[in-house]
């Protein structure tokens, strides 16, 4: 059965009334934060001596703080409470937060706005935690990516009509109509709240620490729980590190490296958020609607190298008088800047939402909340790094193509480093690949596998690259045992280290090597992990399954576990099989053929015969080898 499409989500009251609640915050929060911006910019409101950028500078510290200060309680809260009533508070809040705002700029107090600025920033801590630990209660594992797509294309044009509005507002000089669009925003937040479903609290018991600092602390100590999460929290710092530098440097881009306007800043900052909006709901369809982080290295590429290229496109010398919209359109170079900064923006959505998506399934219900306030604080940690970056640079004579030049180098290195610690990345992404491009992967009965517990696979073995399929389709990670002579391939050997494959060789040959590997499984299945055995024990020499041995029988009989069948047809005759028995033969054949992975019932391990399980098997797999 295929997962519903994600846009239908937004016809049903678990989603829609939050997702319109999620944009008009993002949506306020922007509006808000530019007419301050812009205000203080042209003197309109006093900066009691302080320099323009100064205050600019000062404005987003003021709203990052309570991020640092307020995220561990938070995620507390959230955890603690209904999340729903959560949201349906903060939101309550936000009308005199906005009420305030308007009597500073109706009063033009400097005070009075940012105190507005801080309290907002206050809202959103709350309210973040809440937000992303919401999506794993009201939607299915199939909807997990979809949602987090539309969320982040919801939120990033928020972002973008934000901007433009107080551009507008301002523009009008008539301050009680950007108070009342302010207040208005937020009732319209209140309200579309107000329709949320309730929700039960994931950890009622949870006694909530009051001090800033312990509760902090103790969000950081859950999100250690496991290293995946863990780094791919720092990941995804990392992209707001990446994305405040450039979006903060784009005004001067466009200023004084190309020589246009305010019309070019918009049409760029609108290229961008709409790259993102699209490489987000991209997501769901090129990940099958499932969590795939084989994107995230995927996204990683597209931020190098169009940064890069956005670096090498910008011209020489800025134009003489400041270009309109059309007129730097019509320049030479230009759609190249513009199709480099859309491209940015859809491979950080191919970045970002598989890894929301991935710290939401892999951390456990009761503490998801926290996690997410750890996350938020990394955020903030990351985005105050990234403006003392620019800084820094820009003060020490950097031009900004310089500075994205360097960004794209240190996002390579990023890159490489968390994926050499985190292998299952790369490895995912390589199963996507091969699955995407190489070939065409159908799978069929995969939701006999257990989305949680231990459980044997067993499957025929037709090709090299038999584990990378069962990988690409699996949504659970699988450790194989297999060959140690295949795991001891030049080249293909990495990828089986990184895929933690445990070699096994016949007990006469190297009873050691045998031993360790019987241990690694039990220990494994003990766990209540997924382990993959090939039981013919051999890479097919004609396509054909021979008969299994008995090597599962052990395993079974030590930690008795369900038994999954599966089948893979389609890979005989391809490059990776052994098709042609020399190896410089073995031209690519078969490219973008259709394959089939298909999985059983499960079977109860003492039903589980070397003989039946070869006939399961043939039957799953069907004429085609």
């Amino acid at each position: 059965m295929s997962a519903p499409n994600q846009f239908r989500l937004l016809a049903e009251r678990r989603f829609l009334p939050f997702f319109l609640t999620q944009a008009l915050g993002a949506f306020n929060d922007n509006v808000y934060r530019n007419v301050f911006v812009i205000l203080v910019t042209f003197g309109v409101v006093s900066g009691a001596g302080l320099d323009a950028q100064v205050l600019s500078n000062l404005a987003g510290g003021v709203f990052i703080l309570p991020y640092l200060l307020f995220s561990g309680l938070a995620g507390q809260l959230a955890d603690r409470f209904d999340k729903a009533l959560v949201v349906k508070l903060t939101k309550t809040a936000e009308i005199p937060i906005m009420a305030l705002a308007a009597a500073g700029l109706a009063t033009s107090s400097l005070t009075l706005l940012l105190l507005a600025l801080f309290l907002l920033g206050v809202h959103s801590t709350f309210f973040a935690p809440a937000k992303y630990g919401l999506l794993p209660q009201v939607l299915g594992d199939t909807e997990i990516v979809g949602g987090n797509a539309l969320l982040e294309m919801g939120t990033f044009l928020a972002i973008l009509l934000g901007t433009l509005l107080a551009g507008l507002l301002v523009a009008q000089g008539e301050h009680w109509i950007a108070s009342a669009t302010l207040i208005g925003i937020a009732i319209a937040g209140l309200l579309t709240s107000l329709a949320m479903p309730r929700l039960t609290p994931v950890a009622p018991g949870l006694r909530i620490d009051w001090n800033p600092w312990r509760s902090t602390w103790h969000s950081i100590q859950v999100a250690r729980e496991s290293r995946v999460v863990l780094l791919s929290l720092l990941g995804n710092s990392w992209f707001w590190f990446y994305g405040a530098l450039v979006l903060a440097e784009m005004p001067l881009f466009v200023k004084s490296v190309i020589g246009g306007g305010e019309q070019v800043v918009t049409v760029l900052l609108v290229t961008f958020s709409a790259g993102v909006g699209i490489g987000s709901l991209l997501c769901e369809k090129l990940s099958g609607a499932r969590v795939e982080i084989g994107l995230v290295p995927l996204g990683s590429i597209g931020l190098t190298v169009f940064a890069l290229d956005l670096a090498l496109a910008a011209p020489s010398v800025p134009a003489s008088t400041p270009l309109t919209a059309a007129a730097f359109l019509a320049q030479p170079g230009a759609w190249r800047i513009v199709i480099d900064l859309g491209l940015l923006g859809m491979f950080g959505g191919f970045y970002i939402v598989p890894l929301y998506a991935l710290i939401q399934e892999r951390t456990r219900r009761e503490v998801l909340s926290r996690v997410v306030s750890a996350n938020n604080i990394l955020n903030a940690v990351f985005m105050v790094a990234a403006s003392l970056f620019g800084a820094v640079a820009l003060g020490n004579g950097l031009t900004v193509p310089q500075l994205l030049l360097a960004v794209a180098a240190m996002n390579a290195a990023v890159a490489i480093y968390i994926y050499t610690l985190v292998p299952e990345f790369l490895l995912r992404f390589l199963s996507w690949v091969l699955v995407h491009t190489l070939y065409r992967l159908r799978v069929q009965g995969l939701e006999n596998i257990p989305p949680t517990g231990p459980a044997l696979l067993t499957c025929n073995h037709v090709s090299f690259v038999d584990p990378i399929v069962i990988s690409a389709a699996c949504r659970r990670p699988v450790r194989f045992i297999m060959d140690a002579s295949i795991f001891r391939t030049p080249l293909l050997n990495r990828v089986f280290r990184g895929m933690k494959a445990i070699p096994v060789a016949p007990e006469k040959k190297d009873p050691q090597v045998y031993e360790r590997a019987f241990e690694v499984v039990r220990k494994e299945l003990a766990a209540g992990e997924l382990v993959c055995i090939f039981p013919e024990g051999r890479l097919s020499p004609d396509g054909e399954v021979a008969p299994f041995r008995t090597g599962m029988m052990r395993i079974l009989e030590e930690t008795p576990v369900p038994v999954i069948p599966l089948a893979i047809a389609g890979l005989w005759g391809s490059m990776f099989s052994r098709y042609e028995r020399v190896v410089l033969l073995r031209a690519p054949r078969k490219l973008f053929a259709r394959i089939t992975l298909r999985a059983g019932s499960p079977l109860a391990p003492q039903d589980v015969q070397p003989e039946s399980l070869r006939e399961t098997t043939l039957a799953l797999r069907g004429h085609a080898r």
